[in-house]
This record gives C-alpha cells, structure tokens and sequence, in this order.
C-alpha cells in the first residue's frame, strides 16, 4: 500500500486489515525518521491500526518517487512474503504546502495557467502520475508470472467536468490514464488495472483547514471500496475503469465508518 502514512492510503491499509489481509505500508514519514511537512502521522501508526482491525500489518520507509527505492521495497516484498495480490497507489504530494486555497508558491487555487510557471505541473506529475507509474512497473513482473493481481491507482475522476485547476485537473487525468494504458498491456497477462476515485474525503489535513462537512467522507470508504473489488472474482470486468466509491458502495453493499453510504461525488454539483 503506497502512500500510506495517512489519508485515503491509511483507510485503504486500514480496509484491507478488516478483511485480515497481511498489508505493507510505504510512506516517507517515520516515527524514527523525516516527516513530510513535519505531520505527526507515520507510516507505523498505520501499520499498528492494521493489527488492530484485524490483520498483520508491515512498515516499510520508501519514497516512491525513486524508481531504486520502489523496486528495493517490491524485492524485500517477494522475498518474505512470495507474492503480491494486490497493490494500490495513494501516494500523492500535490498538497503539501497548500492551505485549501493557496499553494505553497502562493499561487491560487484555479489561477489561469498563462499567469503562472509551469514548475508547479512538473511538480505535481511528480507527486502522483510518476510514483503511480514506478510502483506499477515495480509490481508488475511478479503479477504477470503469477497471472493474477490487482493494481489500483487512487485518483479522482476526470470524465465529466474539469477539476477547477488546470494542473491539478491535468495530473489526475494523467493517472487515470495509466491506469487505463496499464490495463490494455496486462489484462492478456491475467492481471487487473484500474482508477479508484474517492469522493470528498475528511483527510487529516481536509479537518485541519475545515473541509470535512456535510457529505464528505473517511479514508476508510475508499478503503471497503478496494477490498470489494479485491474479493471480486470479476473484478477483471473493470479493468481500465475509473471506479468511484460511492458507486462502489451501492454495488458491493458496504458503508463508510460510521454507518452511512455518501453518493458519488461530482464536481460542479
């Protein structure tokens, strides 16, 4: 589980540990080491609420934006492990530094794209689209021999309205495209690729600048999402898809932490 310390990474963990999955998580930040943004989370309170929901969680300090340090992580995987079922991308750094409306250059939220640098879209490619692509070629291999897997990259759907940022709205389309390009080379190898778009998600950070209201949703809803699709023996049915959780929930049956099922979120709406 990359990208895991907190957020929609930590509910996908946490979801998998309710199912007594044995999950990995990855992350930069440690309770012995750096931490992104110097946040309190790391990656081992993650592996600790695993154990606690039920399953056997690991910690594993990797930043996935080094294609060594990823495929060094997937190796130590195999090697105790021997196989990888599923493997899911939350890692995204595109907010670090941003307050919910400004970014940490200070440019707003939505500021047209000519009157802005181009470096913060190459930073944000960075942030989510690359890591997505390095884990996958990571995992891949071992998928493609066992002839099984599931790779999910978490993203938020592109297909209707654009996202209000152009760089923004950009890296996300990038990711749900991989997604879909990932699907088309390793479907004949028996391995499923797919998107999965949470909705308004009350992250750790959306509390903290007030952005958890009405409608709005936990990491963990995402993370039932995952582990349905992951118990799916058709789950090979949405490959290439941009699946959205609140879809999910109504097709699978599940809820989010507190008993409730928040709809699809759409932009615009």
């Amino acid at each position: 589980m990359a990208g895991a310390s907190r957020g929609v990474g930590r509910g996908l963990a946490q979801a998998l540990g309710e199912c007594g999955a044995t999950v990995i998580v990855t992350a930069r930040s440690s309770e012995t080491g750096p931490r992104t943004e110097m946040r309190a989370e790391a990656v081992e309170d993650t592996a600790r609420m695993i154990d606690l929901a039920g399953g056997r969680g690991h910690h594993y300090l990797c930043d996935h934006r080094s294609e060594r340090a990823t495929d060094e992580m997937v190796h130590w995987v195999l090697r105790r492990f021997g196989r990888i079922d599923v493997a899911a991308c939350a890692v995204w750094g595109g907010n670090e530094g941003f307050d919910g409306e400004r970014y940490a250059d200070g440019t707003a939220w939505g500021t047209p794209f000519w009157r802005r640098s181009a470096e913060p879209y190459l930073a944000l490619m960075q942030a989510g689209p690359v890591p997505a692509l390095i884990l996958a070629r990571a995992v891949a291999p071992a998928m493609v021999a066992a002839r099984s897997g599931l790779l999910a990259l978490v993203s938020f759907g592109t297909e209707e309205s654009y996202l209000g940022d152009v760089f923004y709205d950009c890296a996300k389309a990038a990711e749900n495209r991989l997604a879909f390009a990932f699907a088309q080379e390793l479907g004949p190898c028996g391995v499923t690729a797919l998107g999965l778009s949470p909705g308004s998600v009350a992250t750790e950070r959306a509390r903290e600048i007030g952005r958890d209201g009405p409608g709005s949703e936990t990491p963990l809803y995402a993370g039932r999402a995952l582990a349905a699709l992951a118990a799916d023996p058709h789950v090979g049915a949405y490959a290439g898809q941009v699946l959205h959780a609140g879809d999910l929930a109504r097709r699978y049956g599940f809820t989010d932490a507190d008993g409730t099922r928040p709809e699809r979120l759409r932009v615009g709406e």
